[in-house]
């Protein structure tokens, strides 16, 4: 009797551990990229997705979310369209993507500014930069003209804009990458609100503090809008998350990549074991046999 209880402890233990060293791991994460479960997202807000009625109405490539706000918050869709997605509401999904969006934030605000990548001035446009953390504490950084983001090559390009308070782009604004690949990133922590100027273009991932808001006909042609504390709101405008609608204006393809936030494949990413939890794994594994072998019954 006890060679046998001991035996299916031993079973037990076999199973048991490796799951605990899985579930305690301290490298959790989201094959892909920074953004995790929020890379198939085009636009969440944790307050609300608002849509203007209008002719013709505002397009979203990707999914649409709202959490912890309800889902009645998303508004204007129809007539708005969401293509290549669905709408969420708050639930396992769109609680997640939040999670992962904060995450990114956290992340990305802790980056080490790159040498000379205190912005001077309070303008973003008119300059060409190359791949690195730029940094702005000014309580408005505005985008008038054209922002030139030169990845110059590297298959590594990373831009992040930490910017301390507002970011604002003017009419006809234009945030364009040249030089990029498949990956290519593109981040802009925005401290509270982004406001999207009539008719601008732009490219990245915006993670903004509070609200993001786009004037009429604005467009995100590659990237993505996310409002961590309040709401997206929108006017005949479009959102593209895997760069689906390139070419629909003066940006140029985004080289392939999940809108600017690295990777080549689709936003169904799944949560697979990092190089920590495989260890552990292992190391479960291990223990598990070693007592399979000491309690296996003697011939």
């Amino acid at each position: 009797m006890g060679n046998a209880f001991q035996r299916y402890t031993a079973r037990v233990a076999l199973m048991v551990v490796p799951l605990a060293a899985l579930l305690c791991s301290p490298f959790p994460g989201w094959a892909g990229t920074l953004l995790g479960s929020a890379q198939s997202f085009a636009v969440l807000g944790a307050a609300g997705v608002t849509s203007a009625i209008t002719d013709p109405a505002t397009v979203i490539f990707g999914n649409v979310g709202v959490t912890p706000a309800a889902l009645s918050t998303i508004t204007g869709f129809p007539p708005g369209t969401v293509l290549g997605g669905s709408i969420f509401g708050p639930g396992l999904v769109a609680n997640q993507a939040l999670v992962d969006i904060n995450v990114a934030a956290t992340t990305l605000g802790l980056l080490a500014v790159s040498t000379g990548g205190n912005l001077t001035g309070f303008d973003l446009g008119g300059r060409t930069l190359t791949p690195g953390v730029y940094s702005s504490s000014n309580s408005v950084a505005l985008l008038d003209g054209t922002l030139t983001l030169d990845a110059t090559g590297d298959p590594n390009a990373r831009f992040v804009f930490q910017l301390a308070a507002a970011l604002t782009t003017g009419s006809g604004s234009i945030v364009s990458v040249i030089g990029g690949n498949a990956s290519t990133e593109v981040y802009f922590l925005v401290g509270s609100q982004a406001t999207l100027g009539p008719g601008s273009t732009f490219a990245g991932n915006i993670l903004a503090g509070t609200s993001v808001v786009f004037d009429s006909t604005a467009k995100i042609e590659c990237g993505r809008a996310f409002a961590r504390t309040a709401s997206v709101t929108m006017i005949d405008d479009l959102v593209s998350d895997t760069c689906a609608a390139a070419g629909l204006g003066t940006l140029p393809s985004d080289f392939g990549s999940l809108s600017f936030s690295g990777g080549t494949s689709g936003g169904g990413i799944q949560p697979i074991p990092e190089p920590g939890t495989l260890t552990l794994l292992s190391m479960g594994l291990g223990v598990g046999f070693l007592w399979l072998r000491k309690f296996r019954p003697t011939r």
